[in-house]
């Protein structure tokens, strides 16, 4: 496989996993498409460094995992920037 294949499927793959992970946290979140990949691409990344440290050094982390890690991420992407679950950027009051 060519390494410009492999960066075309690694985006591709991150679009569709950080799409899943930002819809499985409810409300609106203010990220592009670029930023969308790179949390699907950071989800898919720690969800594999995890489960090769639990089960000592099998490969994987499946789709499943990868989604749950991306959905925390964009959990904790707008808690940084102040928002929370339901209203993004608002305080109450």
């Amino acid at each position: 496989m060519s390494l410009l294949l492999y960066f075309v499927l690694l985006l591709i793959s991150g679009l569709f996993v950080g799409a899943l992970g930002r819809l499985a946290v409810p409300g609106r979140d203010p990220m592009g498409l670029g930023a969308t990949m790179l949390v699907g691409i950071a989800g898919s990344f720690l969800a594999g460094l995890v489960y090769t440290a639990l089960t000592h050094g099998h490969r994987g982390g499946g789709l499943l995992l990868s989604v749950l890690f991306s959905a925390l991420i964009v959990y904790a992407i707008r808690r940084f920037r102040g928002g929370t679950s339901t209203r993004l950027g608002r305080r109450p009051g």
